[in-house]
């Protein structure tokens, strides 16, 4: 190296900071993008380095010091940095009209009295929240019973595989030796069906996908205790359990196809309309519910991400939705919602209901989204929970109302 080179990197390397440089932004379109970044002690202008580059957080939003960690306890800190964290904008602003209300716990569902002990969630009141309720699992299918080779059980609470051994659709190696995650490498999805109350006259289905940052499934502060109280109120209701990291938005949305398939199959075991089902998601989940809507409904199948992947007899069965429930979440991806009217005319989407709370940091997305979607000539539907957060589950006096709009959608299904 040349003396002039030399004392350029010199120079060069005395105004780097090397180490941890934590807070860094930068300026997008939306919001701020945080990060931090590492540089060794001797590090070397010269030379050439490799990069890797780890995305922590909510949905991969940065959600400062608590997002350190690994990536699932990452996925529950940010959670529940989000049920705390207050939305900076003013709610004052929100447009008068019967949407904005003072949430109530009086109607809140707790654990029915007929569900097994593995299903006892508690209150379903936020409350009430746990760590622990978060982080439970729920329970798995009995031997290899799925969704082909076991009848339908229309009177009791049953697991079932989505999909036969051997032959999942999936474009991501997950091994034995990758650790950390919230399901083992042999995890298979499987959907958990809840029935109403034996001689309850059904009024369709709800399929559920909970959230948990992609991280984990909080079935049992999210999905679960909807799914008992709308179950009250005469729906059938389908729980997914579908696919985390290290797998991809796009396999999960294909396990939330099958549980669609699944249900319409079996409209006359279960008592209802094949046409008259909902897919409805919490948070990330409310994401992979649109992400099938968007791209994996229908007729698509396994074969559109996996080659390898042989249809069996439920793929002839089209996984269609008539209603769309977003629960504090958005049509987008990671932490975004898309405000792009083009790109949401592309799937063709269907009547969608939106529930969240002023407190939510996502608080003015929805507010952004859900006005592009009616603007759109979607129908929708609204209830904003004045003061509360993210991650209030079933709790805050929005079910009755979505019960009532998804009854009224499935009766006037042929006018959207």
């Amino acid at each position: 190296m040349d003396s002039a080179v030399s004392e350029s990197a010199s120079s060069e390397t005395e105004n780097i900071q090397t180490g941890l440089v934590r807070e860094q932004t930068l300026d997008s379109t939306e919001e701020l993008i945080h990060y931090s970044y590492y540089l060794p002690e001797d590090y070397d202008p010269t030379r050439k380095y490799p990069m890797m580059v780890v995305m922590p957080g909510y949905n991969m939003m940065w959600f400062g010091e608590s997002s350190s960690g690994s990536n699932l306890e990452s996925g529950v800190s940010a959670i529940e940095d989000a049920m705390t964290k207050r939305n900076e904008t003013e709610s004052s602003s929100f447009p008068a009209g019967s949407d904005l209300r003072i949430g109530t716990s009086a109607d809140t569902v707790a654990t029915p009295d007929d569900f097994p002990a593995a299903y006892n969630y508690g209150t379903g009141k936020i409350e009430d929240y746990s760590r622990t309720a978060m982080l439970q699992k729920m329970p798995e299918p009995v031997d290899n019973a799925t969704v082909l080779n076991t009848s339908a059980d229309p009177n009791h609470i049953q697991a079932l595989y989505l999909w036969e051994e051997g032959n999942v659709p999936a474009k991501t190696q997950f091994t034995a030796a990758m650790t950390g995650y919230f399901d083992n490498w042999d995890f298979r999805p499987y959907v958990t069906a809840i029935p109403v109350r034996t001689g309850v006259q059904p009024k369709g289905a709800v399929v559920l996908m909970a959230g948990g940052a992609y991280q984990f499934r909080g079935n049992y502060t999210d999905s679960l205790p909807t799914a008992a109280a709308l179950r009250e109120l005469g729906f059938q209701t389908f729980i997914v359990n579908y696919r985390l990291s290290p797998y991809t938005q796009e396999e999960g949305a294909l396990d939330v196809a099958r549980a669609v398939r699944f249900v319409r199959q079996n409209a006359d075991v279960y008592g209802i309309d094949p046409d008259d089902i909902a897919v409805m998601g919490f948070s990330a989940g409310g994401i992979q519910a649109g992400e099938f809507l968007m791209h994996y409904d229908e007729d698509v199948n396994g074969t559109a991400l996996d080659e390898n992947y042989v249809p069996d007899a439920l793929d002839a069965v089209p996984a269609h939705a008539s209603a769309a429930g977003m629960i504090y979440s958005f049509y987008g991806r990671l932490s975004v919602g898309n405000m792009d009217p083009d790109w949401l005319a592309e799937g063709d989407l269907p009547p969608t209901f939106y529930v969240y709370g002023t407190e939510d940091p996502f608080y003015r997305q929805f507010q952004q989204q859900y006005d592009v979607i009616r603007n759109m000539g979607i129908s929708t539907g609204r209830i904003v929970l004045n003061g509360w957060p993210h991650g209030f589950g079933s709790d805050g006096g929005w079910v009755n109302d979505y019960a009532a709009w998804l009854e009224s959608v499935f009766a006037n299904k042929e006018e959207f």
